[in-house]
């Protein structure tokens, strides 16, 4: 029987050959989609989940305010983790870890790596880091010692033995005392280096300002996470405020989040890695299943139409004897063929896809992800399911149809016509809603990569220095001002496009505002050609009166800036703050006021920012280079670097590519979301072809009586097309308004935004129309042109 069944279905392909590609090709587009963003939305969901004490982890975050705005962060002081353990029986142990690029050095080799950490020996125990030599409890046990991964170790090492081999680290050596698997790529916290958290001189000290580092407490036991913050949010009101140095109204509150939230529901500064949004997770979800979807209906349409041509068939089975079951399981059997010969094609066309969707995605998926046991039992259950719901409809009809009513009136569907009709709406609903929000969605990025962010981030180089290069940088930076095409050099902590160096300022008369702060050189302002609305740029006399040699540091003054937001938090308009004084651990004047400029992402709208004077706070050089000169001035910098600098490797990037990649997550969840976006169109459109031809096949008599009776081509493609077009302007209708709600909802996420506009949802009613105009027409003009003789003859 179930031979006879597939020699029957595989006949029927053969035979209906336009059909069955059409009806292959789009389940095999829908299991493709539906596989690669099942494999992307099941890697971001896993983040952190590879720990053993996943559900027992949870990271402490800040928030605080000294007066003004509240500024938050993923940081906390060295206190938080020592005082939390002691206070709070909940918790069984901590760990501080501090990521800070550093330049190692062995033998002749010398690299900056970025992912150096300080941790403490609780790491290990905390966290499920494999390590493939040394051991746990030794591993950060001592001052001098340091583990590696297994990519350092082939970087610096090939193939000798790296334990007990020594790198230089700035002026200290470390023993590499273990070799620790590289990090899995979902986890949150990457490292390449750990050495002991003790070794940091601020380690020594417990207190809760100061606050760089990253703090992860263990629980004892899960579940313990919300009766804990209640306490952490009751003790934090009974710290001396002394202590967290406060006043008034002026607070500090410390938060916990489970580790597995942290990837795709914080956003914080000082977050580890470029974090994912659960949204777009739900978006991809909606995406996925939108596609299969509209394959299964696609199947459903064309089941139907080519379903018109069997009455022969089913009229012989019913004869001999035939019943409901035997039939309903044929055409279920058809339609799980269909599936698996769909899932096979996926499988060959996801694994040549693979790169071009890591690309797109940027990840680093393996070809091995096809063969996770999960991945391939989920693709079984998900071919079951197509088949089943897809030959659902078709297989009911078509095994209820009786045989009296064949045999007097041949085969026809006269009902369901009101199914058909709601299927074909609702394909373009979804057609018409996927091409508006991605419309949307790109012109936000447009807007983001092409917005006035209050200073000019083109052409300029950013070269990384450190500390130990301060005594040479006035010299370093004359010599590459005068190299053909540089056109200024400058100096800062950080670069302005995430400025994440949080801190507070107190006036003369008792206010207090809390900040972020930019410490730079007196280069910085023309350099970046920020805009100074009231007073004067820093000059060189600023630089003289910053003296800490004399007097024990009491000559010492800071030149300060700030921002629109800072003057007017103050109370001051930008004139009325020159001249003023204000103190940051340091009295200053300010000398200028500069015009509100984004110095962080574009989610995070502007808040009060003050610039100063600080030539040992140096981390990056900002070189502006002539446009037509880059590479002359890449390799001229080059060369010079090689020359002055013999303690540091040369490494450059460019301040936009920084800029850009703030908005990294965005940029590659719209390239997947267009390009699935377009697969979901393509699919409607065959749908369209398929209730089309069903349509056209039902009608051929119709057509044909028509032609005889004088009608036109023209007149005959109306007929046939009027209907559809209506359908699509229903859609429009419908997928309007949901378009619109999602794209504001999303649009919330940023504090700086595009208006949403009429002609988005003009455009996107237009192209649907068109698309489906051109659809129909195929099949119209293809009936209106046949011979009425044929079809009449034919009925």
């Amino acid at each position: 029987m179930l031979k006879s069944y597939l020699k029957i279905a595989w006949r029927n392909l053969r035979k209906n050959k336009l059909y069955a590609v059409i009806n292959i090709t789009g389940l095999t587009i829908g299991i493709v989609s539906c596989l690669l963003i099942g494999i992307y939305i099941r890697h971001e969901l896993s983040y952190d989940r590879f720990n053993e004490n996943a559900d027992k982890i949870v990271r402490v975050t800040m928030e605080f305010n000294h007066g003004g705005g509240t500024q938050k962060f993923a940081f906390t002081g060295t206190k938080v983790g020592p005082q939390f353990k002691r206070t709070f029986p909940e918790i069984a142990d901590y760990v501080r870890l501090y990521k800070w690029p550093r330049i190692v050095g062995y033998n002749s080799l010398l690299f900056k790596e970025n992912n150096f950490v300080y941790a403490e020996p609780s790491f290990f125990k905390i966290f499920s880091f494999k390590l493939k030599e040394g051991d746990i409890n030794d591993a950060l046990s001592s001052p001098d010692k340091i583990v590696i991964t297994e990519t350092i170790a082939k970087k610096y090492f090939n193939d000798e033995d790296p334990i007990g081999k020594i790198l230089k680290v700035g002026d200290k050596n470390f023993r590499v005392s273990a070799i620790a698997a590289d990090a899995p790529s979902n986890s949150q916290i990457r490292f390449d280096f750990l050495v002991p958290f003790n070794t940091l001189d601020q380690a020594k000290k417990e207190q809760y300002y100061g606050a760089n580092y990253t703090t992860y407490l263990l629980l004892k036991e899960k579940g313990q996470i919300s009766s804990l913050q209640t306490k952490i949010s009751a003790y934090m009101k009974i710290v001396d405020r002394d202590e967290l140095n406060l006043t008034g109204s002026q607070f500090v509150h410390l938060y916990i989040e489970p580790l597995t939230k942290v990837h795709l529901y914080s956003n914080l500064p000082g977050d580890a890695e470029p974090n994912g949004s659960i949204v777009y997770i739900y978006i991809l979800i909606v995406v996925a299943i939108l596609i299969l979807v509209i394959a299964c209906v696609n199947y459903v349409n064309l089941a139907i139409a080519q379903s018109a041509g069997r009455g022969a068939e089913i009229s012989i089975r019913k004869v001999m004897g035939a019943g409901r079951l035997q039939l309903f399981t044929q055409f279920i059997g058809e339609a799980l063929m269909v599936a698996t010969i769909g899932i096979v094609l996926a499988i060959g066309i996801a694994y040549i896809a693979l790169p071009y969707f890591n690309q797109l995605s940027g990840m680093q998926f393996n070809y091995a992800v096809f063969f996770n046991p999960v991945i391939m039992i989920s693709l079984m259950l998900l071919g079951i399911i197509i088949g089943l719901f897809a030959g659902a409809y078709p297989a009911l009809l078509l095994a209820n149809i009786k045989l009296s009513k064949i045999l007097k009136a041949g085969f026809s569907f006269t009902s369901g016509k009101s199914t058909r009709g709601s299927l074909i709406v609702f394909q373009f609903v979804i057609s018409i809603f996927l091409i508006i929000t991605t419309v949307i969605i790109l012109q936000q990025l447009s807007f983001i990569r092409n917005k006035d962010i209050g200073y000019n981030k083109s052409n300029v180089m950013v070269v990384p220095v450190g500390y130990e290069m301060m005594p040479q940088m006035d010299g370093l930076k004359k010599q590459l001002a005068n190299i053909p095409g540089v056109e200024s050099v400058a100096a800062a902590n950080n670069e302005p496009v995430n400025v994440m160096w949080g801190d507070a300022i107190q006036t003369d008369d008792g206010k207090s505002l809390t900040v972020n702060a930019l410490p730079m050189d007196e280069d910085f302002i023309k350099t970046m050609q920020l805009k100074i609305i009231a007073g004067s740029d820093f000059n060189h006399s600023d630089v003289l009166q910053m003296d800490d040699t004399t007097n024990n540091h009491k000559n010492f003054h800071y030149a300060f800036m700030l921002n629109e937001s800072a003057a007017k938090a103050l109370g001051w308009t930008p004139e009325q703050a020159i001249g003023k004084k204000i103190s940051k651990d340091a009295p200053g004047v300010i000398k200028a006021v500069v015009k509100d400029f984004n110095f962080k992402s574009l989610h995070t709208p502007i808040s009060p920012l003050l610039l100063f004077l600080d030539h040992n706070q140096s981390q990056d050089l900002f070189v502006r280079i002539n446009a037509n000169q880059t590479s002359a001035v890449i390799q001229a910098v080059q060369s010079l670097w090689k020359q002055r600098v013999q303690n540091r490797p040369f490494e450059y990037k460019f301040l936009d590519d920084d800029f850009d990649a703030l908005y990294r997550t965005e940029q590659h969840t719209a390239g997947v979301f267009s390009t699935f976006s377009a697969l979901a169109i393509l699919l409607a459109c065959m749908g369209l072809f398929a209730i089309t031809a069903f349509s056209v096949v039902q009608r051929t008599k119709e057509i044909g009586i028509r032609k005889v009776l004088g009608a036109n081509v023209s007149s005959i493609v109306l007929l046939v097309s009027k209907d559809f077009l209506f359908m699509v302007i229903i859609a429009m209708a419908i997928a309007s308004p949901i378009a619109w709600y999602m794209s504001a909802s999303w649009l919330q996420g940023f504090a700086y935004r595009i208006p949403i506009h009429w002609w988005v949802f003009a455009s996107a009613g237009i192209i649907s129309l068109m698309v489906a105009a051109i659809t129909v027409s195929v099949q119209a003009i293809r009936a209106a042109l046949a011979n009425p003789v044929d079809s009449l003859k034919s009925e």
